[in-house]
C-alpha cells in the first residue's frame, strides 16, 4: 500500500470516529465545542416553563405554537429582546413564519422557528 493510500485510510478512520455518537458529554459542552457558541440556560424550577407545565396537543403544529410564549419569555429573561414578528403593516403576526423575532445587544435581528417533537 502506498503512502497516500495509507494516509487516506487513516483520514477515513478518523472521520468515521468523528461521526460516532458522542456519549456522556453534556449537550451544552458539545454545542460550545462544535460551534464556539454557548447554550443559554433556563430555570427548570420556574413553574411558568413548558418543562414544568408540559404541552399536550393533538397535532405537532399546535405544540409548536404553544411553546412560543415560553421561548419568548426565556429569551427576554436572558437579556435578548424577543417577540412575535410584525407584518409590513405593523400588526403582530399570529401565524406563519418565522415564529419569533430576536434582537441582540448589537442590533442584529435573528428569526427563530420553533419545532417540537414527541418525547413518548
Amino acid at each position: 500500500m502506498s503512502n497516500s493510500e495509507e494516509y487516506i485510510k487513516q483520514l477515513e478512520e478518523t472521520i468515521r470516529r468523528f461521526l460516532e455518537p458522542i456519549k456522556d458529554i453534556p449537550y451544552n459542552i458539545a454545542i460550545r465545542s462544535l460551534t464556539g457558541c454557548r447554550v443559554l440556560e433556563f430555570d427548570r424550577n420556574d413553574n411558568k416553563t413548558a418543562y414544568r407545565k408540559g404541552i399536550k396537543t393533538k397535532r405537532p403544529n399546535e405544540a409548536g405554537n404553544q411553546i412560543e410564549p415560553f421561548v419568548i419569555n426565556s429569551l427576554n429573561k436572558v437579556g435578548l429582546k424577543a417577540e412575535k414578528p410584525k407584518s409590513r403593516k405593523g400588526k403582530v403576526k399570529i401565524a406563519g413564519y418565522p415564529d419569533i423575532e430576536i434582537s441582540d445587544e448589537y442590533g442584529r435581528t435573528i428569526y427563530l422557528e420553533c419545532k417540537t417533537y414527541s418525547a413518548l
